[in-house]
């Protein structure tokens, strides 16, 4: 058939008015899917098959307006429509009509989603900045100055804005910052007004602390954002002996200046110190390098903890900080053996007892025995309850909050664990940790966009903390976008990380060899504690029988990735495998296991 005959025989049996019309009915379709079906709980897969179904459904509804025509009679054949019966045209005026009419509908949902529903949607996943800012129960507790002429002092006055600050945040009616982020301020020139602006809170603690052998001056200030105005301030003369007193005494007056209301009647809690003021310090440091969540200072963290744990074996706190150490380098680190996984994983547990044995309500240790339960043991009930006790114990904790979101989307609640882990970056917004969390959640629940300004945000704050770039990666290879996923890669700073994201998107970018020999590396140096991650690549590249092999070795071998397998969008290839329902029963994820 001539080209200029078949464009216009596909003009005469309408085929380009239905291709249009199909699209735009289609669009619309889908748009209102997506915002309605979320609303009544209809799981993630139905608005992706609805999408599929719709497209599978174009290319018949074009051979059918090809195939048939409409007539007063009904639907016949186009062949068996002799020329002077047809009424094409007035079928095409009609079509022309709806097409006109399903646009001005498709405009006006556009306009409505774009200024009524978005929104909505954005201000129920983010919490009310500006509530919150002008709430006079929200708090900062910057750093006290060290005022002294020994800079190695700092410890000192760090650790008491610490104290405080811990102090505070067990009281319930109070929004107060995580350390994280009111320490990131430290030697920098930053007004009040701005830090509040920045940290999102009514008030700032600040203060400085003047030491001269033994005797310790401490001064305190309570200022309000609004209008930089002391709402309260005392100085402190006391001995080095009575430090922890002071702190008890300064956190009940900015208590009662912030004239809080429903407080129990009695006093704050206690922490739980030390009286060995060594171990205080090392305690401290290690704390510092820490909360710094970068796998390089964790072997000084746990030199500073566990000297902290032989100077006081009885220091709850020094022996919980020192079993999240032991987790994060089982967890996080490479190149390590079987042996150094197992001794690693035992220390942690051990002191994670240690910590709960001294004081069973402690949330730091509940907190720290949750990471074991959670992602060794694979206890995901029993880790729930431990979780829901730190958090009643301790609802202000960023990291807290974030293993409250872990559990959240073991139990299939994406929504909740992404709102949970708004919350804790909303309590400390330069965690590094609890950032890369939200990154992960909202990656899990397949929001790939949301996922990589999150990491992006996390390369601005630490580009030395694991996954900061590959997790962008990882986003984008959700997306199809392997190529940037590889220049993502390339900036990791853990090689253990970065081989993972770029395994997969050389292989899907045709460059089999640079994959082979990229999932070759890691192979040889991470299989005795990466399978999980090998498990991953081999998904991605969609060879099922290697993944299922590399996941059950996982298991075996306790990878803590496997704490999130449910939701992980690389082992989506797996899902519809008999396999997968098997491999969840194993790892006690099947719904009547959960139960």
């Amino acid at each position: 058939m001539n080209p200029k005959n078949f464009l216009a025989e596909l003009k005469r049996r309408n085929v380009v008015r239905m291709a249009g019309l199909y699209l735009v009915g289609a669009w619309l379709l889908i748009q209102v899917a997506s915002t309605v079906l979320p609303m009544f709980g209809a799981p993630d897969w139905l608005p992706r098959s609805i999408v599929i179904l719709l497209a599978i459904g174009f290319l018949p509804a074009l051979v059918f307006s090809w195939v048939f025509e409409l007539t007063p009679q009904g639907l016949k054949r186009d062949e068996d429509v002799a020329p002077e019966e047809s009424i094409a045209p007035q079928t095409a005026r009609r079509m022309n009509r709806v097409i006109i009419a399903v646009l001005m509908l498709a405009l006006g949902y556009f306009m409505f989603d774009k200024f009524m529903l978005a929104p909505r949607r954005e201000a129920a996943r983010i919490p009310n900045e500006s509530s919150s800012a002008n709430s006079a129960n929200s708090i900062a507790v910057l750093p006290f100055v060290n005022m002294s002429s020994d800079k190695e002092q700092d410890y000192f006055s760090d650790g008491l804005s610490e104290e405080l600050l811990n102090q505070l945040a067990q009281v319930p009616q109070l929004r107060v910052i995580a350390r994280t982020s009111s320490f990131s301020f430290k030697g920098k020139e930053v007004d009040v007004a701005a830090i509040a602006r920045t940290l999102n809170v009514a008030n700032v603690l600040e203060g400085s602390v003047r030491k001269s052998a033994s005797t310790l001056r401490i001064t305190a200030q309570l200022v309000r954002a609004s209008d930089s105005s002391h709402l309260w301030s005392q100085t402190y003369d006391r001995q080095l002996t009575d430090v922890f007193k002071v702190q008890d005494e300064i956190a009940t007056d900015v208590v009662a200046a912030l004239k809080v209301k429903l407080l129990p009647t009695q006093e704050l809690p206690k922490a739980q110190r030390t009286s060995n003021p060594e171990a205080y310090q090392q305690y401290l440091q290690g704390r510092y390098y820490l909360n710094r969540f970068s796998i390089a200072d964790l072997d000084k963290a746990r030199a500073f903890l566990e000297r902290a744990c032989q100077l006081d074996p009885s220091f709850p706190l020094a022996w919980a900080a020192l079993s999240r150490v032991w987790v994060l380098q089982t967890g996080w680190s490479d190149k390590l053996t079987r042996a150094q996984f197992g001794a690693g994983l035992t220390r942690a547990r051990d002191a994670a007892d240690r910590a709960l044995q001294l004081d069973p309500n402690l949330p730091e240790a509940l907190r720290a025995r949750f990471e074991i339960q959670f992602t060794s043991d694979f206890d995901w009930k029993g880790g729930a309850e431990t979780i829901k006790r730190a958090k009643a114990l301790a609802p202000s904790d960023p990291v807290i909050l974030k293993s409250a979101a872990q559990v959240a989307v073991i139990f299939g609640d994406l929504a909740g664990a992404v709102d949970l882990a708004r919350q804790a970056v909303a309590l400390d917004p330069v965690n590094a940790e609890v950032r890369i969390y939200l990154a992960t959640a909202l990656l899990q629940a397949r929001r790939a966009a949301e996922s990589r300004v999150e990491y992006e945000r996390v390369a601005e704050l630490n580009p030395s903390a694991p996954w900061a770039f590959a997790g962008g990666g990882m986003a984008d290879l959700f997306e199809g976008k392997n190529a940037e996923a590889l220049a993502a890669a390339e900036r990791e700073t853990s090689e253990f990380a970065r081989l993972v994201v770029t395994a997969v998107a050389l292989w899907n970018l045709d460059r089999k060899e640079e994959s082979n020999a990229a999932l070759a590396t890691l192979i040889k140096d991470d299989a005795d504690v990466g399978a999980f991650q090998i498990a991953e690549i081999y998904s991605g590249r969609g060879d099922k029988d290697q993944a299922f092999v590399w996941l059950d070795r996982a298991r075996r071998q306790q990878d803590g990735g496997l704490a999130y397998f449910p939701n992980d969008p690389l082992l989506d290839s797996l899902r519809s495998d008999p396999r997968w329902a098997a491999f969840q029963r194993s790892m006690g994820w099947a719904v009547d296991q959960l139960k």
